[in-house]
């Protein structure tokens, strides 16, 4: 090595300035590229090609790496500053390097496509951290075998192993693997998605905040946070308010005196019901309303009113509006919702009086 040294004194000074400037060459060549690029108008009829465009700038960087990798190979070895055995293995490290290159790109891609499907897709924003965590573990384990196979390595072994090695963690991990399995499960059945108002057979209500690949939040009312593992929630009965359709039914109870007329209270109680409905900003105005008398109770005649809100959590203020309008309107026709009567016969609890 002295004696090629001594014969070519400056080979090294030349290596390392053409190195140099090929990396600063290529960089700067790719900025160009990317920036020429991107001052096009993104199309939206062509999503994948804009992702491909954001997802390359790190795969460029590493392949620029390997590209100089090869340049300087080529250039000891022409110089004959390397030996063979030095060459194969810069030529390995090359090839590990356009692997890497290709992991990298693959990933930035899956991860960018979730991220863009996810704001047009219900399916894929509720799935999109499972989706994500499950692209990253597949290729960075394909990614390790083939990196294995390109050093020389016999993965045949390897995979025995890692099925023996896959049953004892399966097993170890089992509550892990099953709440990952019922959060797929979620995502595909889709009984419940993000922003979904719903009721937990243990009585909790709220929002769906996220569906992970572990377990489920949910924000209630009271502004806290109910996390709910995935197996838990599949095998659970759960209501979904939003699910078809956000609107729903609002029935609301009332009673009037025996001695009422039906024909005027059905008659008033429907203006004030269509009145609400149309002037409430959370109500279906073109819903048609309709009453139903249903029990003859111990005061009073029930009957039930169906009102239509938005969504779930309006109906409460719906109700509110609409109790105190039929209120003051059946005030104003005479129209009596009575107290409960209870009538106590005393006469036959008194004792019975003996002749003497």
């Amino acid at each position: 090595m002295d004696q090629i040294w001594q014969r070519f004194p400056y080979s090294w000074l030349i290596v390392g300035g053409l190195l140099s400037i090929s990396i600063i060459v290529m960089y700067m060549i790719k900025r160009v590229i990317l920036v020429q690029l991107q001052k096009i108008k993104p199309s939206d009829g062509q999503p994948v090609s804009n992702i491909l465009l954001v997802s390359l700038s790190k795969p460029l960087n590493i392949l620029i790496l390997v590209a100089n990798i090869y340049l300087l190979q080529y250039l000891l070895v022409k110089c004959a500053l390397i030996s063979e055995l030095l060459s194969l293995k810069v030529d390995k490290a090359a090839q590990i390097g356009i692997v890497v290159a290709l992991l990298v790109f693959a990933e930035r891609f899956c991860s960018h496509l979730a991220s863009h499907y996810s704001q047009t897709s219900d399916v894929v924003r509720t799935s999109q951290s499972i989706i994500k965590g499950t692209s990253k573990i597949l290729i960075i384990g394909i990614g390790g075998l083939v990196i294995l196979g390109t050093l020389g390595i016999s993965i045949t072994p390897l995979v025995a192993s890692l099925g023996i090695t896959s049953l004892a963690v399966a097993l170890a991990l089992q509550p892990t693997l099953e709440n990952f399995f019922s959060g797929v499960q979620l995502v595909i059945d889709k009984p419940i998605r993000v922003g979904d108002f719903v009721e937990l057979d243990s009585g909790e209500q709220g929002f769906v905040e996220r569906i992970g690949w572990r377990s489920t939040w949910i924000k209630m009312l009271a502004n806290n946070l109910v996390v709910m593992p995935n197996s838990m929630l599949s095998q659970s009965k759960i209501i979904n308010y939003d699910y078809p359709e956000k609107e729903l039914s609002v029935p609301v109870d009332v009673g009037v005196h025996y001695d009422s007329d039906l024909e005027h209270v059905e008659r008033v109680t429907l203006e004030v019901a269509r009145q609400i409905l149309h002037s409430h900003k959370w109500g279906i105005n073109n819903y048609q309303t309709f009453v139903v008398f249903h029990t003859f109770d111990s005061s009073s005649i029930n009957f039930t009113v169906m009102l239509r809100a938005e969504e779930y959590f309006n109906r409460f203020f719906i109700k509110s509006a609409f109790i105190k309008a039929l209120h003051a309107r059946f005030r104003q026709e005479g129209i009596v919702i009575p107290y409960p009567i209870r009538a106590i016969n005393t006469a036959q609890e008194q004792p019975k009086s003996t002749s003497s």
